[in-house]
């Protein structure tokens, strides 16, 4: 087992990447399951969300468990449930058990993402903690990006089923890599934690936490819209669809150095607030000039740049939770998250319906990473009238 933090937080980051390189997978073979099995576009949006959902109910009891039942047994648990959920996707047949196969990683994935996310804080907790945050994110582009390259050419020379499998493989490695090499840090309260029975969370601790899951939330909407909707917004511009979805890429591969590099800056300047700040609004920028720019790249290039505000984001709640409330405080974080995620681009895409303008999810985008900049004020001001003394400090 690993015993360096930068070395487990490596471990971890390859881990992750399986989840971000499963949940392209759905997008990377659309062509080839629309001719396979008939599903409409609905019913591929629908697969591609569902990935998601399960978050809204179960990222709190995810935090739960892991406090209940250690969180390395709970991680193995989401990375087996992934990897069933490939396998059982590569089995499908009809829209039903692919539905089935679908939820079932969706599941893994929450349960997973909630537990890393605490390990990680564990580890570093008073030492990098928002460097190794924006770390551990920056798995999440990574995976989609790998997935980008590999997935196609995978389904065109073999079927859309050896991709399926493929991303079950991944799990599986990376259940692997965390039964063999993680460990918990030296300091680590087991005892302490297998002995709290109590599942509530004072207020001093729930509304600042709650700040910071409608901060990353909302946040989360920005990148959402971005990378669902300007790509249609620019082939309504005149673009073409290879064209536009290269702008729109551009993002995806600057997130990738943006948010471990934004995350190590602001550590060294030490001026979280103020850097989350700036960024998302770097980020609205990008999205409000979007549908009028006369060179869209740039704006993409904002965006990207402006997403770099993830790591100081994720790190918000183990600055304002108590070191035995930091898995179920990081759940009620997640489920914050998740329920943005889940209800904003839906809203989002309702009034692109009434208003018949491409530019309004992107507009709706601006607005969401602005919202996010109010939430964080909430946060510093509940975090500054009840001080918690938690694993990272304040």
């Amino acid at each position: 087992m690993l015993s360096n933090r930068w070395a487990i937080l490596t471990a971890l980051f390859v881990a992750r990447i399986s989840m971000g390189f499963q949940f392209q997978s759905i997008a990377s073979v659309t062509p080839f399951l629309i001719d396979d099995l008939g599903l409409s576009y609905v019913e591929i949006g629908t697969l591609i969300g569902v990935f998601m959902l399960p978050g809204v109910f179960l990222a709190l009891p995810g935090g739960y468990l892991g406090k209940r039942f250690g969180d390395k047994r709970i991680c193995w648990f989401g990375l087996g449930l992934m990897a069933v959920g490939g396998v059982v996707l590569g089995v499908s047949d009809s829209y039903t058990l692919a539905i089935v196969g679908r939820l079932i990683s969706g599941v893994g994935a929450v349960i997973f993402n909630v537990v890393i996310t605490k390990m990680v804080a564990d580890w570093f907790a008073g030492k990098e903690i928002i460097t190794a945050m924006g770390v551990i994110l920056g798995s999440w582009p990574f995976g989609i990006a790998v997935a980008l390259v590999v997935q196609s050419a995978v389904a065109s020379a073999y079927s859309w089923e050896a991709v399926m499998y493929l991303t079950a493989l991944a799990c599986a490695v990376s259940f692997g890599m965390v039964v063999t090499l993680y460990r918990n840090p030296p300091n680590f309260l087991e005892e302490a934690w297998g002995a709290v029975n109590s599942f509530t969370i004072p207020w001093r601790e729930f509304l600042p936490v709650s700040m910071a899951g409608l901060a990353w939330g909302f946040f989360n909407i920005g990148m959402v819209l971005f990378f669902s909707f300007a790509p249609g917004l620019l082939t309504d511009q005149g673009m073409s669809k290879i064209d536009a979805g290269t702008v729109v890429s551009v993002s995806l591969w600057i997130n990738i150095v943006s948010v471990p590099l934004g995350a190590y800056l602001v550590e060294r300047i030490g001026r979280p607030m103020a850097a989350i700040a700036v960024l998302s609004l770097t980020g609205s920028l990008g999205l409000f000039l979007l549908p009028y720019a006369p060179f869209p790249v740039i704006m993409s290039v904002l965006v990207g740049l402006g997403v770099g505000a993830a790591g100081p984001i994720v790190a918000l709640p183990s600055r304002s939770l108590s070191p035995e409330n930091l898995g179920p405080g990081l759940g009620i974080f997640f489920t914050w998250y998740y329920g943005c995620v889940a209800v904003g681009p839906f809203l989002a895409g309702l009034g692109r319906d009434l208003t018949e303008n491409p530019a309004t999810p992107i507009i709706v985008g601006g607005g969401a990473f602005v919202a996010t900049v109010l939430f964080v004020v909430l946060y510093q001001l509940f975090q500054a009238k009840n001080p918690v003394v938690a694993q990272a400090g304040s």
